[in-house]
């Protein structure tokens, strides 16, 4: 896996001030993306354990909430496979931070026999605290909506959502 950017200082994408990893690679290409450079899987860095290690010391500090998921595509398959062990070692080594991830693939998308389903995404989505799914949709773009681009995307507490059974969405 590839990866694009790191922020190391986010407020933008997420609560609190958050480590954010943008992965390469998605296959949705949504009309008015702001990261449509991402699309591509081969852009940017390769995601090293040199990466990985750099992350989890700039993660450290108590005033950084937690760590944010997106790109690209976080949940597309050959990135998940990338993912999973460094979310483990996320959630290891910082168990009270949280960890949000965006997808343009909805939560029933994920956890169905889709194409942004493999044999990683149940116990990634378990580590994960929030999801926020959904295309963006440039037509349903509205910039007064915390941490979303358009209305179609949900903002998901995974652990609630997981724990009952259907879909427990944040309002923000």
């Amino acid at each position: 896996m590839n990866y694009a950017e790191i922020k190391n200082c986010d407020i933008a994408n997420g609560t609190g001030v958050r480590v954010s990893l943008f992965v390469s690679g998605c296959t949705h290409h949504c009309k008015g993306c702001f990261n449509p450079m991402t699309w591509d899987f081969d852009y940017g860095e390769p995601f090293t354990e040199k990466t990985q290690d750099k992350l989890i010391e700039i993660l450290k500090p108590d005033y950084i909430q937690g760590l944010t998921l997106l790109g690209g595509e976080p949940m597309e398959p050959q990135n998940q496979r990338a993912l999973l062990p460094f979310v483990r070692r996320v959630k290891m080594t910082y168990p009270s931070k949280d960890i949000w991830c965006y997808s343009g693939y909805t939560f029933e998308e994920l956890t169905g026999d889709s194409c942004g389903s493999c044999e990683c995404t149940d116990e990634l989505l378990g580590l994960m605290d929030i999801l926020v799914d959904g295309e963006f949709v440039l037509g349903r773009k509205n910039i007064s909506l915390a941490f979303r681009g358009s209305d179609n995307q949900r903002i998901i507490d995974l652990k609630k959502t997981l724990e009952n059974g259907h879909v427990t969405t944040i309002d923000l």
